[in-house]
């Protein structure tokens, strides 16, 4: 497997925003999102097998793991290494674009789905997964603008999203003000929850390893 780099950090975001986790980020990614903030994922890193990631792993006291990207779907072993994990007894999530098929990913990861908005440049025609979301799933909306936001929960509604999972909606840095983002959230009624960057608030000056 390809792997841009592999650390110990809080979870940032999600439901479990706060929590310590261990965080491994695949390479490589088929989108550009016009927001993107690890595009030194999309190229690069260095080849692991499953067992080394694994090792690599196993000095961090925290048992929960997120495996992101790039897009971690684009490699074939990434079922595998989530078995693997689960099997060890590692709480495992997984962080997607959405836009390729999940199902070969077995029960018990909590999978976030991050819905491409109008505003990314990479909007999701397709809404492939948002039909077969199990326990433990989250969706993910990116809003770079009101017209992103309204986008969002019209999909929502559109797929009964509200009560089948948290929903989770997120700024832009530097696009959307939070207290707007707040703001059209209260006046919708939308059954969601804003999700800050919970790392970028600890280490704004850093990139990678957060």
């Amino acid at each position: 497997m390809r792997v841009s780099e592999i650390f110990l950090s809080i979870q940032g975001e999600t439901t479990h925003a706060g929590r310590p986790c261990a965080f491994v980020r695949l390479t490589g990614c088929d989108l550009r999102c016009s927001y993107c903030d690890s595009a030194y994922a999309w190229e690069g890193g260095e080849e692991m097998s499953v067992d080394q990631i694994l090792a690599a792993l196993e000095p961090f006291a925290a048992r929960f793991v997120t495996l992101t990207g790039g897009e971690p779907m684009l490699q074939e072993q990434t079922p595998e290494l989530c078995r693997y994990l689960l099997a060890k007894g590692w709480e495992v999530a997984l962080e997607t674009h959405g836009q390729a098929p999940l199902d070969s990913l077995p029960q018990g990861v909590r999978r976030i789905v991050d819905v491409k908005t109008p505003g990314s440049g990479e909007e999701d025609l397709s809404f492939v997964n948002l039909r077969s979301l199990r326990p433990g799933d989250e969706v993910k909306f990116v809003v770079a603008s009101e017209a992103d936001f309204h986008w969002s929960v019209e999909v929502c509604r559109r797929f009964g999203l509200e009560g089948r999972c948290p929903v989770l909606l997120s700024p832009v840095q530097g696009k959307v003000d939070p207290r707007d983002l707040v703001r059209w959230l209260l006046a919708s009624g939308l059954a969601a929850r804003l999700n800050l960057q919970l790392h970028k608030l600890v280490w704004p000056d850093r990139d990678r390893g957060v």
